[in-house]
């Protein structure tokens, strides 16, 4: 078996222990500090995603960041009625910055970030830690299993003219390991185990979307990154692709539910 492949574990590794130790104190501490943290990863997401829309002027990265790290601060605090105007005018106030033929790419995926921000925080404050913790655990284990039965058994690949490495093998551990994930956790979440496992599917195939939309980007825009912010990982969009179609699904699925909005 050649090392080639797993060249990259090592800084993988050390940059995800680095963020699981921040996540887990955020989530821990919960309320402006989780807020917070989920803010800044979304305004770095934003301004990765606005680089590749080819913007201009060239500040137009930076403004946008900081507009939607200032907006999903404020949104979960504001009356249930302005949440998602609010949330979409940053969607709205990027489309002028966007290149040429980068508009459906922005507002696309720029909404999906700022609402799976949103999802996150609202999560948290309704529903605690626990759920969080899971929906993490679930993202990671889906991530985790696909990169390591991917690199082991290879084969068919999932989809190559968008992602020439995902591969139907990793696809599938993937979903297994967000099945058992669930069914772990369905005992705290006081959910029926086969409830639980279905629904960690449902959000491991959200997860795999998130990261296949981003891959198919970054092909559009002729980058291997979205930017080398984390080490073994590239960008903060290439590290949390998969979160952002997770915990967007969750977020639909919760508000399905009659998911109460606002923030204690």
């Amino acid at each position: 078996m050649s090392t080639a492949r797993w060249d990259d574990l090592v800084p993988r590794v050390a940059s995800a222990a680095v963020m699981v130790c921040i996540a887990a104190a955020a989530l821990w501490w919960g309320g402006l500090a989780f807020r917070a943290m989920v803010s800044l990863a979304c305004a770095l997401m934003l301004w990765e995603l606005m680089r590749l829309c080819a913007p201009h002027p060239a500040s137009a990265p930076v403004q946008i960041a900081l507009l939607g790290g200032a907006v999903l601060m404020v949104a979960p605090l504001l009356p249930a009625v302005w949440m998602l105007p609010v949330v979409l005018a940053v969607v709205v106030a990027g489309l002028a910055q966007a290149g040429a033929g980068q508009r459906v790419v922005w507002a696309g995926y720029g909404a999906m970030i700022l609402l799976a921000g949103l999802g996150m925080i609202l999560v948290r404050a309704q529903a605690g830690a626990g759920w969080m913790t899971w929906l993490i655990a679930l993202v990671a284990i889906t991530d985790i299993a696909g990169y390591f039965a991917g690199k082991t058994f290879g084969g068919p690949l999932l989809w190559p003219r968008v992602s020439p490495k995902k591969t139907w093998s990793g696809t599938v551990a993937g979903w297994a390991g967000a099945a058992l994930t669930g069914a772990l956790f369905a005992g705290w979440l006081g959910v029926g185990a086969a409830a639980m496992a279905a629904l960690s599917v449902l959000l491991a195939v959200a997860a795999q979307a998130g990261d296949i939309a981003e891959s198919a980007i970054k092909r559009r825009a002729g980058v291997k990154d979205s930017s080398a912010l984390i080490p073994g990982h590239g960008g903060v969009l290439d590290r949390f692709d998969g979160m952002v179609g997770a915990a967007l699904m969750l977020f639909l699925v919760w508000f399905a539910a009659g998911m109460p909005p606002g923030v204690s």
